[in-house]
């Protein structure tokens, strides 16, 4: 792919996001666009870069803590399941979209050493009651949020979520009213709601979509 083509991509996906937010009686700068560039060349990573893209995703740590080395002046999302055992090399991202446990949280603090600011975390709930998919419970995201409420460094943002193919627009107004429940009984902000993929960010716009996940769209497929 030349320059001009991830370019026209990015372009393509930013006005479908504008579209989309009109229908919605949103603004555009209410949604984040977050370009998935796991496992994608670093020569698109930059590609999307000079293009304007600030904001990228990444699933496995190893790759996370290479790429925020190579673009430095970016903003990393892990947005892939994490183990307890790689957390505390995590805290180099912005933002990581998969806290599912209190063990998780607390191990991400531990790897928050210094001044630096709090990690800016989100809750992956496990909306369709998936028993192949990582992610809290519905019903017990909202103790898990309490119970964070000790751990220090970390700042909970919002809930995440990754519906059933095909089924997405049902279980992000789920997730939304999940957030807008959780907002009364727990007193937290929760302003984020990361949903939303190539396939369906468009549906998750409309159910409320603040942030969207978007990867195959910008770059094309993934190398296997």
């Amino acid at each position: 792919m030349n320059d001009n083509q991830l370019s026209l991509r990015l372009q393509v996906i930013q006005e479908q996001i504008r579209q989309a937010c009109r229908t919605a009686g949103r603004l555009p700068e209410e949604v984040l666009l977050v370009a998935v560039s796991k496992r994608q060349p670093d020569k698109l990573l930059r590609e999307a870069w000079e293009a304007g893209q600030v904001d990228f995703g990444e699933n496995y740590v190893q790759e996370l803590l290479r790429k925020t080395e190579l673009l430095p002046e970016a903003r990393f999302h892990l947005i892939g399941h994490l183990q307890t055992n790689k957390a505390k090399k995590a805290g180099c991202a912005a933002w990581v979209h998969t806290v599912d446990s209190l063990k998780l949280a607390r191990a991400l603090a531990k790897g928050m050493e210094g001044d630096r600011p709090p990690l800016s975390v989100l809750i992956e709930v496990n909306i369709a009651a998936e028993a192949q998919k990582a992610g809290v419970s519905p019903p017990a995201v909202e103790r898990l949020i309490l119970e964070m409420n000790d751990v220090p460094k970390l700042a909970i943002q919002g809930l995440m979520c990754i519906p059933p193919r095909g089924q997405g627009r049902r279980w992000f107004a789920a997730l939304r009213n999940l957030a807008e429940e959780l907002r009364v009984s727990t007193g937290y902000a929760l302003p984020t709601l990361s949903m939303g993929m190539s396939e369906d960010f468009v549906d998750a716009i409309l159910e409320g979509s603040t942030m969207v996940r978007v990867g195959t769209a910008i770059f094309g497929p993934r190398d296997s």
